[in-house]
């Protein structure tokens, strides 16, 4: 791979980085997410999709959490985790693709 092509990567997945730094936020209040006041699977997967970036924001900032708590339990929980399946195989794909070049 030539520099300008993975400097064109790298600058890529730090723009996305960036715009899924914005949706990084947890719950403020109790009965805040949902049509229910608690966050459902919709959530759960998106919580599980940006997860990476939750997380390395949740190290310098106390309010931001990895985890909704206000959830409806296992819907929740199925979101997240498939969010987050999703999100890890693809890293890794990649990165085992980019072995084989």
């Amino acid at each position: 791979m030539n520099w300008k092509k993975l400097t064109t990567v790298i600058l890529a997945c730090l723009l996305l980085a960036l715009m899924l730094a914005g949706c990084a936020q947890s719950n403020q209040a109790v009965g805040t997410a949902g049509s229910d006041g608690t966050a459902g699977f919709g959530s759960g997967l998106w919580h599980g999709f940006i997860l990476p970036v939750s997380f390395i924001i949740s190290l310098f900032d106390d309010s931001v959490g990895i985890y909704e708590i206000h959830n409806n339990g296992n819907l929740y929980n199925l979101g997240f985790v498939l969010g987050t399946w999703f999100v890890f195989s693809v890293l890794l794909a990649s990165q085992k693709n980019a072995g084989r070049r």
